[in-house]
């Protein structure tokens, strides 16, 4: 097993965990806040917009079963990464799309599989990749939320983590 941890933000973060834990090869998933100018925010002072924290999974992989090319190809089949600070029915700066790692030596690659991937579109791909400032833990009832409300608001076509890509 080759366990690898990355960041991913595109809007709504309960559909992205709900997304990416229908996947062989994810080990673990939680949700919540990224790159927060404010120690463990909570989910009201991140919707103020003050924290410029991003709604954000965390997702454990074992990379020998669930590659990072595979990620990031579902990841960008299920996000607008053209849309700055919105997704879906989400407005806000905290649900802007990112991509966030701890281990540096990832960003070679997501980013040379950004550049691939823009070259099939005219608009620019806003999503940000950076190196992970901080990430905390979102309150309970955010983790697993569309496993424990399966008809809860969800702005990701779940049955798409049942195809290939």
């Amino acid at each position: 097993m080759r366990k690898k941890i990355i960041y991913l933000a595109g809007g709504c973060f309960w559909g992205i965990q709900g997304y990416f834990d229908l996947l062989k090869g994810v080990i673990q998933s939680q949700v919540g806040y990224a790159n927060s100018k404010i120690p463990n925010p909570s989910y009201i002072m991140v919707c103020s917009e003050q924290t410029a924290a991003v709604e954000t999974l965390e997702l454990i992989f074992d990379e020998e079963i669930l590659s990072l090319e595979e990620i990031l190809k579902r990841f960008f089949s299920i996000i607008d990464p053209f849309s700055l600070n919105s997704q879906g029915n989400d407005f806000g700066t905290q649900y802007r799309s990112g991509i966030y790692v701890r281990d540096s030596e990832m960003l070679p690659f997501i980013n040379d599989f950004i550049t691939n991937l823009q070259k099939y579109y005219p608009k620019p791909i806003v999503t940000e990749v950076k190196l992970l400032g901080n990430f905390y833990p979102a309150e309970a009832y955010h983790q697993k939320y569309l496993e424990k409300n399966p008809h809860g608001y969800c702005h990701i076509d779940l049955s798409g983590a049942l195809r290939e890509i």
